[in-house]
């Protein structure tokens, strides 16, 4: 009986590694950002110039120069543990618990005399509240024992304390010292998107991307103009486009003709 040979195996040829040096170029940090987010920056849309952010940030400092934070704060500290707070809640949430929380702890000593299950009493309003209140114990403990008190002004020291992620930290770094970070919050995130501004897939890739493109004479305030622009204009399920300072300018392909009739409209 003959044996059936098998059919000879035919070689096939390794398929080609991807060429190597060809990464996504880094962020540039900017002469004033001494601590530039670790992250890349996408390809931005081709027709967004520079020309276009100009006038765009120029139309947003126009309609509110001097745009201001509605966390309500005493000091650098209180900021701190106010943003920390205001995770999962809204502002107006913090601001009615923190009033009379920072009325007797405006300091972290005073916030470690207080204990954390007042602190959680003052809190319990707020989402994740148990969660919350430990944090700001923490927290407080790290900055009387490693700090001094002080709030330190490093993006990598206030990632360490607990509650404090890239947003919080640079929150407070815009606001209570100067420093031109661009938080990404929902809101943000949203209007960089959908303008869009800078697109991309995740809130660190659009914070390095915005900082790395925005006017450097816009950008200590760029964090505030757009929160607050994606909170009352570009809102996520209705935007206000007639009464946007940047229509022309926005190809977000579901613009709004006409505003919503108010309640009790005829």
């Amino acid at each position: 009986m003959a044996t059936r040979k098998s059919p000879p195996v035919k070689s096939r040829k390794a398929s080609p590694s991807p060429r190597a040096g060809t990464p996504d170029a880094p962020v540039k940090a900017r002469a004033f950002l001494k601590t530039p987010l670790v992250a890349k920056v996408e390809r931005a849309p081709k027709d967004v110039d520079a020309a276009t952010l100009e006038t765009i940030f120029a139309r947003l400092s126009a309609a509110n120069p001097e745009p201001r934070a509605e966390l309500h704060y005493h000091n650098p500290f209180t900021l701190l543990v106010a943003v920390v707070l205001s995770a999962q809640a809204t502002d107006k949430g913090v601001n009615l618990a923190t009033k009379p929380l920072f009325a007797l702890a405006d300091t972290p000593q005073a916030m470690l005399d207080l204990g954390e299950e007042r602190v959680r009493d003052f809190i319990r309003t707020i989402g994740l509240f148990n969660t919350k209140a430990k944090n700001v114990i923490a927290l407080s403990r790290i900055l009387v024992e490693r700090h001094g008190g002080e709030v330190p002004r490093t993006l990598e020291e206030l990632q360490v304390l607990p509650g404090v992620g890239v947003k919080t930290a640079s929150v407070v770094l815009n606001v209570a010292f100067g420093v031109p970070r661009i938080a990404v919050d929902t809101h943000i995130f949203r209007v960089s998107n959908r303008i869009p501004l800078f697109m991309a897939s995740t809130t660190d890739k659009v914070q390095a991307g915005l900082e790395a493109r925005v006017p450097e004479n816009f950008l200590l305030h760029a964090h505030h103009w757009l929160i607050l622009h994606g909170r009352y204009i570009c809102k996520a399920r209705r935007p206000e486009c007639p009464s946007c300072p940047i229509e022309d300018l926005c190809r977000y392909p579901s613009k709004t003709t006409g505003l919503a009739p108010s309640a009790g409209a005829s």
